[in-house]
């Protein structure tokens, strides 16, 4: 039976993987990644689609991922990507991969004037063919291992068309002589690199509640928001998550019964940090 993706587990699938490459004059390339749980992007998986097999790679079981940095630099194999700008980014954070060659079908779309520019619309309206994606996989634990088959299966959805679909927008492309102006466009892309994200200092002015503050207790939630951006970001966990907005003002309005609004293990992690904010101990 011909097998149309594999889950690169094995140095023989790696094998294959790496001839296949060698043999492909265009890869198509997507990847799954959680911006929603972490303070940086974790990487997930990267999906690799060649010219007999899309392949499956794993960033966190262990495996080197390095070789593939020969096939993204290599001027003579095009690299097809959908709004390839944070694939790139987290791809050259985490390997220092540089990219050459790339196709970004989303930027495409745009430059030929479509509005609308999902993937499922682009293959839809380019291929004729109808894309059904269950939505909640995008939002799933891309971070748990094992990952479930349907995952796997929604992570090469996006590879499968990547192919028909550059060929046909190249060729609209140059119908209508927008080639020099794609070009540019995907080396920016292929440029672009990853940045830290940043505090935003006035932030807390923002957070529900603010202005029904008295003063003294608006300086405690500027400490507080600081503080939890800072705690986030070295335990790299979604800022909402470690702490979300409401208990920051539940806990600038509790004064000495704060711990009432915490769990109690944040209470033991956190305890005198936040007793030094709030109440100045």
């Amino acid at each position: 039976m011909n097998k149309t993706w594999f889950l690169v587990d094995s140095p023989k699938k790696l094998q294959r993987a790496i001839d296949d490459f060698n043999n492909s004059s265009v890869l198509s390339i997507d990847t799954e990644y959680d911006s929603f749980r972490y303070f940086r992007e974790k990487l997930c998986l990267v999906q690799i689609k060649a010219k007999t097999a899309t392949y499956i790679f794993d960033p966190l079981n262990q495996i080197d991922l390095s070789f593939l940095g020969k096939y993204f630099a290599d001027r003579q194999i095009v690299k097809i990507l959908h709004a390839a700008d944070n694939d790139i980014r987290l791809l050259k954070r985490d390997y220092n991969f540089v990219f050459e060659n790339i196709f970004d079908t989303h930027r495409a779309a745009y430059l030929l004037g479509f509005k609308q520019l999902s993937l499922e619309k682009m293959i839809n309206e380019f291929l004729d063919v109808e894309l059904k994606k269950d939505k909640k996989m995008q939002r799933s634990r891309w971070d748990t291992r094992p990952l479930a088959d349907e995952q796997l299966h929604y992570g090469v959805q996006d590879v499968t068309y990547l192919p028909a679909l550059y060929k046909e927008q190249a060729a609209q492309l140059r119908k209508k002589g927008l080639e020099e102006s794609a070009q540019d466009a995907f080396a920016k892309i292929a440029a672009c690199t990853w940045q830290e994200r940043t505090l935003n200092k006035r932030g807390y002015t923002k957070i529900a509640g603010y202005s029904f503050l008295d003063q003294q207790q608006k300086d405690i939630l500027k400490k507080l928001y600081i503080w939890r951006f800072e705690r986030a970001k070295e335990e790299n966990r979604a800022v909402f998550m470690f702490l979300p907005d409401k208990t920051l003002t539940d806990l600038v309005q509790s004064g000495n019964n704060w711990r009432e609004f915490l769990p109690v293990e944040k209470v033991q992690l956190y305890g005198a940090e936040l007793e030094e904010i709030i109440n100045g101990i």
